[in-house]
């Protein structure tokens, strides 16, 4: 088997899972517990949170665990919402975000906000300058996603935090699921950033865990209400195993970051040089600095998607039609219409999408797959 959906989930890592295990059988007390085994947890959560935040050179009180990162583009975009809205109710995304950011601005809408999405051009980029002119005196936040889930975009975080300098009362959010682990940290962590979700699933962590980086002295009202759990900004029990095997995870992770970087690259480019060679083939993604290293999406013209997935699938090797979330609905591709590609040729998109467990034979076992696939569709094709 060969998995090419790393962006859609990640097997947990065997380190990871003996940390979950290890904890829910030993530490398994109430982090609220004044008792030795609610101390223990509570320790154990605290570490966690330290070690995250050492490895991304942030504070420990600004990270705040959550179930993953859908949690966290709607805990930070309608927390902006509830905790600014007597500021303004105007806010600014671009036409390319992930549903869980898309979805949440749609209800938001429907409340009484306003929503200026941003175009992209060809590559599916946001221009700063868009931005800079859509801002209002009643702007509060700008909500841009760090990486694109469908082609590997990487967005201008830096350039539009410059302009947001000037601008110091509009939150600043950045969706960063799919930045993380790609030599992505000081775009996602720039100066202006306030707000960073990432989801653990996506780094071999287990499902259901994630994290959302607050910067200080940024206010946020909270969506679950509890018992004062995570700073009073997320109430229920803390998920202690999941967050520390998390920790764990992104502590591997990062250990091995450039090696694993370089290595996609590599994967990228092997598919890449061979997919050029057939005239039915479209490729959307590029390899260089403005996109990131593991995401690659191609079109077969005139074979679907869906087909192309399970004709590969037939041989064993996993990939996906654009992003997981929206594979098995009809809809349109949010990233290809908004970058104008013709519909016909969008939904014949499929995305390959790389982990570190990837390697160059695998790259030549998929081009190989790829030639003998192609033959049979070229029946079709011609």
């Amino acid at each position: 088997m060969i998995y090419f959906d790393n962006s859609a989930t990640t097997q947990i890592s065997p380190e990871a899972l003996t940390t979950y295990n290890t904890v829910s059988q030993k530490i398994w007390g109430n982090p609220s517990s004044l008792h030795n085994l609610g101390e223990t947890a509570w320790n154990l959560l605290q570490q966690s949170r330290k070690q995250i935040a050492d490895l991304f050179s942030v504070q420990p009180g600004e990270i705040v665990f959550t179930s993953g990162g859908s949690e966290g583009d709607n805990w930070v975009i309608k927390g902006t919402a509830l905790a600014k809205q007597q500021f303004g109710k105007h806010i600014i995304t671009s036409s390319v975000e992930h549903a869980a950011v898309r979805n949440s601005l749609h209800q938001l809408e429907d409340l009484g906000f306003d929503v200026t999405y941003l175009p992209v051009d060809g590559e599916g980029r946001v221009d700063p300058a868009a931005v800079q002119e859509a801002i209002r005196p009643d702007t509060i936040m700008v909500s841009i996603m760090a990486v694109n889930n469908e082609i590997g975009t990487v967005q201008p975080i830096k350039e539009i935090g410059k302009i947001l300098n000037n601008y110091p009362r509009i939150h600043f959010m950045v969706d960063a699921v799919q930045a993380i682990g790609k030599g992505l940290d000081d775009v996602v962590f720039s100066d202006r950033v306030d707000f960073a979700t990432f989801s653990g699933h996506k780094f071999h962590a287990p499902r259901g865990t994630g994290f959302v980086y607050k910067k200080n002295g940024r206010q946020l009202m909270p969506l679950v209400n509890g018992g004062g759990q995570e700073q009073g900004l997320r109430g229920g029990t803390e998920n202690t195993p999941g967050d520390a095997a998390m920790a764990k995870a992104i502590r591997l992770m990062k250990e091995k970051e450039t090696v694993t970087v370089q290595r996609e690259r590599e994967v990228k480019q092997r598919i890449m040089d061979h997919l050029k060679d057939f005239p039915h083939v479209k490729v959307f993604s590029k390899n260089d600095a403005g996109f990131a290293p593991h995401i690659l999406c191609f079109a077969i013209v005139g074979v679907r998607g869906e087909t192309v997935v399970h004709a590969f699938e037939d041989q064993g090797i996993y990939l996906s039609t654009t992003s997981a979330c929206s594979s098995k609905k009809d809809t349109e591709t949010s990233t290809l219409s908004a970058m104008k590609v013709p519909q016909n040729i969008a939904e014949c998109a499929v995305r390959v999408s790389l982990g570190d467990q990837n390697t160059l034979a695998e790259a030549e076992q998929f081009n190989q797959t790829f030639d003998e696939l192609y033959a049979g569709f070229k029946k079709i094709l011609d």
